[in-house]
């Protein structure tokens, strides 16, 4: 079994851009090469949230994963709004694999919001993946409250127990799945947050922003995902169209590609190799 790559080994595989907008930087980085498969990361992350993903997929596909605009590394968009956002990711993204050219894309969280508005906005997403996606509108079903922590010192035992902490309540279900990468990422991502998602998320629209979507979709939930019913959010993403697809992952919470990795990452390839063969003339 190979060897799971740290952090900065696998961010030295990368081939960093940094790219203008009119509404700032966005720092993207790509791995592997082929056509196009690109990720984006959910609230309070960075490209990071796809690290136990990447090296699956870039075997066979060009894997593009910015930092969203005001988080991580890239400037935020201006106006703190989801347009200005989605409008800075879709510009950057076009400078750097061409307006024109068809990609497959995937979501995690507010970043499954981000990607519906993208995909309606851009043409040519052939493929439109959510996983546990915000902007649903519909229950959630919280663990517990979180604990604050920037009042806390950075490098600290206690802000790395409210960390620990925050990722059992919200983002992982078993406890053994908050290992030290874990823990690296969510502290570096919540310590770069710049721009605020949660209003927005819970504001709703998911389900408006995929009715222009006219592509495969598949949504893929953990089973005790805090940030939703999966009842609920089916309803509201497949609206009983038959290439829409749910896949519920067991034993998983709301991050459901770091705690269900394996699973996802298969999962994933097969899909995107459904598609492939539909549309091979």
């Amino acid at each position: 079994m190979a060897t799971e790559p740290s952090i900065a080994g696998l961010d030295a595989q990368a081939h960093r851009h940094v790219v203008p907008s009119a509404r700032g930087n966005v720092v993207w980085r790509r791995f592997g090469d082929g056509e196009p498969l690109v990720l984006l990361h959910g609230g309070h992350g960075r490209w990071t949230h796809w690290a136990r993903n990447i090296p699956a997929w870039a075997a066979r596909y060009s894997v593009w994963v910015p930092d969203l605009p005001g988080y991580g590394e890239s400037d935020p968009p201006g106006a703190p709004t989801l347009d200005t956002l989605v409008a800075a990711t879709s510009e950057t993204l076009d400078a750097l694999v061409g307006a024109s050219t068809p990609i497959r894309l995937a979501g995690f969280s507010f970043g499954g919001l981000v990607a519906a508005h993208l995909a309606a906005r851009r043409r040519g997403v052939t493929q439109l993946a959510l996983l546990g996606p915000a902007g649903h509108g519909g229950p959630r079903r919280p663990r517990g409250a979180l604990r604050p922590w920037k009042d806390l010192a950075a490098g600290s035992a206690a802000r790395a127990e409210a960390m620990r902490h925050n990722l059992l309540m919200h983002m992982l279900h078993e406890p053994q799945a908050i290992d030290a990468m874990a823990l690296a990422i969510h502290t570096d991502a919540c310590e770069r947050t710049r721009f605020h998602s949660k209003s927005i998320s819970l504001a709703g629209g998911l389900g408006t922003a995929l009715d222009a979507h006219e592509g495969d979709l598949l949504l893929a939930l953990g089973e005790h995902d805090v940030t939703l019913t999966p009842e609920a959010v089916a309803r509201v993403v497949t609206g009983g169209r038959s290439h829409r697809r749910v896949e519920m992952l067991p034993g998983a919470g709301h991050w459901v590609q770091y705690e269900a990795a394996g699973q996802v990452n298969r999962l994933l390839l097969a899909w995107l190799d459904e598609g492939n063969a539909q549309r091979r003339p």
